[in-house]
């Protein structure tokens, strides 16, 4: 499986992940966060010549949402969202697209799939799990690649850090419930959150100030 980091710059240096199973030639696009013909998600897409299967939104801000509608349209990409996050995707005012001035390029969106807990999507064989972790929102969820010992972690976890509490629907106390759930996966896992680097599991454990406190 490769997978693939697409650094966008607008709107907050957030990052979107191509995910391409090469054997089903299937495709899915973790937060698009931006998405037009000089974006490099496309670029990236064109040069694979891939099925673009699934977009898999991390949560429901505008960040990470942006170039959903595009990739959608253009693609025939399966939205996929947790349903506590799945309102965000019409609403400029709790997506937070109107506070920080993207209402004008936000374009509401549908979503085609609706996950919880413990659901489970496919791109060929390989398996995505969906791992609920509110905290940063409410319908905040980690993607989990087993076979790929990967999680696709958004806003949850981060580098040396970990996601905001303080937006509409935050709470500091789901979220240390949400890092509870991560850590407890047995082994190490490599960590591809929504901002900043990449980073693992196991340094997480360590070096992670915030877990530390816990």
């Amino acid at each position: 499986m490769l997978i693939k980091l697409i650094e966008n710059e607008y709107p907050m240096m957030s990052n979107c992940w191509l995910v391409y199973d090469e054997k089903s030639n299937e495709a899915a696009i973790v937060d698009a966060c931006a998405f037009d013909n000089r974006i490099r998600t496309r670029q990236e897409i064109e040069a694979l010549g891939c099925n673009v299967k699934y977009v898999l939104l991390t949560h429901g801000h505008f960040d990470h949402i942006l170039g959903t509608y595009g990739v959608q349209q253009t693609y025939g990409a399966k939205v996929v969202v947790h349903s506590a996050d799945a309102p965000m995707l019409t609403d400029a005012e709790t997506n937070l697209a109107r506070v920080n001035g993207a209402e004008n390029v936000f374009n509401p969106i549908t979503p085609d799939i609706i996950v919880e807990d413990g659901d489970s999507l496919y791109l060929g064989d390989a398996e995505i799990k969906v791992l609920h972790t509110p905290g940063h929102t409410k319908g905040s969820v980690c993607y989990i690649v087993e076979d790929e010992k990967t999680v696709f972690s958004g806003d949850t976890l981060f580098c040396r850090t970990v996601g905001r509490t303080d937006f509409p629907g935050g709470s500091t106390e789901e979220l240390k419930n949400s890092l509870k759930k991560l850590l407890a996966l047995e082994g190490d896992y490599r960590i591809l959150p929504g901002h900043n680097r990449e980073t693992d599991l196991d340094t997480e454990r360590v070096r992670n100030i915030f877990i530390r406190r816990m």
